[in-house]
């Protein structure tokens, strides 16, 4: 009896779970949407005026002009609306770090120079408050990048910092918002650094160039090495059985590397630096992602040329030289996308990860084309890490990650009305909001 009543409780459980809006069986259960009567940029085609787009099964099934709707799919009019692709922000430490001086609620490093096999995705915390904020402004995927600096980090990031990966900004568990696990793999390319501060007498400390320089190459050899040895158990793992050799994880993780399965995210912001990676990328053949490039205007040719994409970071900050003209990073994305760079913008951080969108207006003002702009959030980060497959525009087959809005989504006074992420219609409940409507029913001084 007691077995009896122990299954019955289990069972009740088991289905109680299931029940549940964000587990993976009730988001099994097939719900078909139809938006009507909305402009649709696509991003793949023409505009569609007065269009139909429809949902099923978590993913786009139509988009066109006067389709019929699906029985029992619940109609959205959106006559004056506008249907986007979600956006993408490919540089964050979203779910990895909460608040940066709080060091109980931060996961987005490892202690060490190369950890190689730390993944992002076992970190990620599905609960968030970044998360929630983020989507309601149309965000719908991000890559969290451990390691990988912004506003929200301070302390060592380390050389290889570990592999990036992509996630949906929704679900309960890890494994409902993952995309890919393993996007790309992070790499801090090392400086040549003559000035430190010393934080004992807070003051600026110059180094030799010599000593500087002879530093640098440690480093850069010290890379060389674990990519050597990493092509080496590659070979040990070809022609080896298990039994005869002890794994080893780091050099596992590189393997995906050095075979060019794995792309390498380098954060390098100097020409200097840009250009050493590039050259050290090519010589070992890797394939490279460039994270920064404060300066890639100076090497926009050799970018080029090796087919480097760049991320870029937030342009609302000051030029890295004191002599640079003042719009010197606002003009950089429009004079890329005339040499033929591909590129995407990202916020590199969770604070300002919201304002993906006014990022990339910013760069529309100073003469990038507005269409350029609003790809560099929407496909071309998604081109950038091999996920064009699944998202980026509007198209038949792809993952219903999208926002329907009330006007241009770079505009800062446009409001996302619905959005969809795994083709779940998604709240936009979040903190900042619930504090909004808290404080604005404050009752006024006598």
């Amino acid at each position: 009896m007691k077995q009896v009543r122990s299954r019955i409780r289990i069972a009740l459980f088991v289905a109680a779970v299931c029940a549940l809006p964000g587990s993976a069986s009730a988001q099994s259960q097939s719900i078909a949407y139809a938006i009507t009567h909305a402009k649709i940029f696509t991003l793949a085609g023409s505009t569609i005026e007065d269009g139909t787009l429809i949902i099923r099964d978590g993913k786009i099934t139509a988009v066109g002009v006067g389709l019929d709707i699906p029985a029992g799919a619940q109609v959205i009019d959106a006559k004056g609306l506008q249907v986007y692709p979600g956006m993408f922000d490919s540089i964050t430490q979203m779910g990895l770090r909460e608040i940066g001086a709080v060091s109980a609620t931060v996961d987005s490093a490892e202690t060490g120079g190369y950890n190689p096999d730390v993944v992002a995705a076992t970190a990620v915390s599905p609960s968030s408050e970044h998360i929630l904020v983020t989507r309601a402004a149309g965000i719908t995927e991000v890559l969290a990048v451990p390691a990988s600096g912004g506003m929200d980090s301070f302390g060592s990031q380390g050389v290889i910092g570990g592999q990036a990966s992509a996630i949906h900004l929704a679900g309960w568990t890890i494994d409902e918002m993952l995309i890919k696990r393993n996007a790309t793999m992070v790499l801090n390319w090392p400086e040549i650094e003559t000035r430190t501060f010393d934080f004992a007498t807070f003051s600026r400390k110059e180094k030799p160039y010599s000593e500087a320089k002879q530093e640098y190459d440690k480093q850069v050899n010290e890379l060389t090495d674990w990519l050597e040895r990493a092509r080496h158990y590659d070979q040990v793992l070809e022609k080896s059985a298990p039994a005869k050799y002890d794994r080893d994880l780091k050099l596992e993780a590189l393997v995906q590397v050095v075979r060019r399965e794995l792309p390498l995210l380098v954060f390098a912001d100097r020409a200097r630096e840009i250009r050493n990676a590039v050259e050290f990328c090519d010589k070992q053949n890797l394939r490279m992602i460039l994270a920064g490039g404060s300066e890639a205007y100076k090497v926009k040719d050799l970018l080029r040329s090796k087919s480097v994409p760049v991320i870029l970071r937030p342009m609302l900050t000051l030029p890295l030289e004191e002599d640079d003209p003042y719009d010197r990073l606002l003009s950089q994305p429009a004079e890329l996308a005339a040499a033929g760079v591909k590129f995407a913008f990202a916020s590199f951080d969770n604070s300002f990860a919201r304002r993906l969108g006014q990022n990339a207006a910013n760069a529309v003002a100073y003469g990038l084309p507005y269409e350029e702009a609003l790809k560099a959030i929407t496909i071309y980060p998604a081109r950038i890490f091999g996920l064009d497959g699944q998202l980026g525009t509007l198209e038949q087959g792809k993952l219903a990650n999208l926002i329907v809005t009330n006007g241009d989504p770079l505009e800062l006074t446009t409001d996302v009305k619905y959005l969809f992420i795994r083709g779940q219609l998604t709240s936009m409940d979040n903190r900042h909001l619930r504090l909004y409507e808290k404080y604005s029913k404050r009752p006024k001084a006598q």
